[in-house]
Formats: C-alpha cells, structure tokens, sequence
C-alpha cells in the first residue's frame, strides 16, 4: 500500500504573511469545519479500537496513551481528566510522552526517535497483556511510538492509534487503527493545528464512550465525578435536584452526606 504523508503537503493557501487579521481567521476555521467530517468516515475505526478498550478494562486492564510532542500532550491531557470525570482510578489511564515529564512543557531534542525508551517507559508502569497501549502520531512516522507498539504485539498487548495519514507505518503495526485524514493545514506542516484538533475530538470520543460503556454515566450525567472545587458541588447539586425530583436544600444535604452524587442516588432509593 502506498502511503502519502498528507499532513506534511502543501498548504491551500499562500502568501500568509499578506492575509489580514480576519483573512487567516476566516481561512484558520474554514479548515477546521472540515475535521469533524473526516472523523466522521473513521466512526468504524473508533467503534473497533474502543470495543478492544472496553473489553480489556471490564477485565482489569488499563489504558496507556504514548506519542511525542503535540500528540503527547493531547494523550495527557486526556488520561488526566479521567479520574475528575468519571471517578475512576488515576491508574487506569495514562498518559505517556516521549522525553518525560520535561516534554509536556519544552521541546526535548531527538526525544520521538528513541525507539527503545517507549517500551522502557511502560515498564515502569508494570504493562501486561491485559492493557490497550494507543500510539498518537499525526504523521504516523515517529519512531518513538511505532517501536512500542511493535515491542507490544510482540507481548501480545492489544494496541491501536490515532493518526492523520493513510496507511501510515504507525497504522500498519497497530491492531486497532485510527486514520482520520485531514489533509494538509493552514501554515504547512502544522500538525498541531487541524491534525491535534482531530486527535483530541477522537481522544474525547474514546474515553467518553469507554467510560460510559463501563457504567461512569447515567442518562447523561457524570455521576461519579470528584466534588473537587465549589463549581463541581454545585454541579453535583442540580443532578441530584433533577434525578430524584427534589429542592435544593435535600439534595445539599444529601451529597454532603454521601460524598458522590452516585452514593447520594443509591442511598436516597433504599
């Protein structure tokens, strides 16, 4: 299969530097309109890949994130807003990155060509072969994530990934591949821009759907969400106003009894 890196071709538009203000605005979003079409045509690919992630965490495995640079921090970002979300477990999704916690703020040199230290870096978090390790890499080429997931088959771990190109050699070694092709980008080569917004919607649409698969949501409610600051309470509040049909005081009470707006639920209904 032929493989063209579209996220590296030349921009549709030239001569930037001449644009207005409002000119490469306008340009900027009228590229961005067309990512969620493109993640549209993947919906087979995200289904497949979230149906495996689903599968290993009913058993006791975990989630792992690995890219390098934007698609990195994207990973992160994601894995960390697991636990304030849906109540789970910081340990059951990760984030890694490579060249460390050092690369999630600075740029470290060479860091995506290390093509042992991925699979170094999951060591250190014990993986088995009850995980799902998902590469990120808009280009589908850095060596850093395509050499851990083929350390992963080889450890027959379930893998899968996110990328921007078709039949890129990061898909070609993954189980559970992920191609949304958005095609070159407003300043070439800028993959942190319509490439990253594809990765954090499909990011967003993964977790969300796993975690609904496992029971972190009822009707459309997070209700297991960490009551970690006064915006959350609230929050936490009117679910409870609104799932048991009760006033405003009852249902302060009753989450200041319970803790959780799930626990505040069950004991209500006994």
């Amino acid at each position: 299969m032929s493989f063209i890196k579209t996220t590296e071709q030349d921009s549709n538009y030239n001569h930037l530097e001449k644009m207005s203000i409002t000119e490469v605005l306008t340009n900027i979003n009228n590229e961005d309109k067309t990512v969620a079409f493109a993640i549209e045509k993947g919906i087979p690919q995200i289904a497949a890949l979230t149906s495996a992630i689903v599968l290993q965490l009913k058993e006791g495995g975990r989630l792992f994130y690995i890219g390098a640079g934007t698609s990195g921090r994207l990973g992160i970002l994601d894995a960390s807003e697991c636990p304030p979300t849906f109540g789970v477990s910081p340990d059951l999704v990760h984030g890694l990155i490579a060249g460390g916690d050092t690369a999630i703020r600075d740029a470290v040199e060479f860091a995506e060509d290390a093509t042992e230290q991925g699979w170094k870096d999951l060591k250190k978090h014990g993986i088995t072969n009850k995980d799902v390790v998902v590469g990120i890499a808009a280009s589908g080429t850095t060596p850093y994530v395509i050499a851990t997931l083929e350390k992963c088959n080889q450890e027959n771990i379930v893998t899968g990934c996110i990328t921007c190109n078709k039949n890129s050699p990061l898909a070609l070694v993954s189980k559970f591949p992920i191609e949304v092709v958005v095609g070159p980008e407003f300043v070439t080569g800028s993959s942190r821009m319509k490439a990253g917004t594809a990765q954090k919607m499909v990011l967003n649409m993964l977790s969300t759907t796993t975690m609904v698969q496992l029971g972190k949501v009822k009707g459309n409610k997070m209700i297991d969400m960490q009551l970690s600051n006064n915006k959350l309470v609230e929050r936490g509040v009117r679910m409870l106003m609104l799932e048991l049909d009760i006033d405003l005081k009852t249902a302060s009470t009753l989450l200041k009894k319970h803790g959780s707006v799930r626990n505040a639920i069950l004991k209500f209904n006994l």
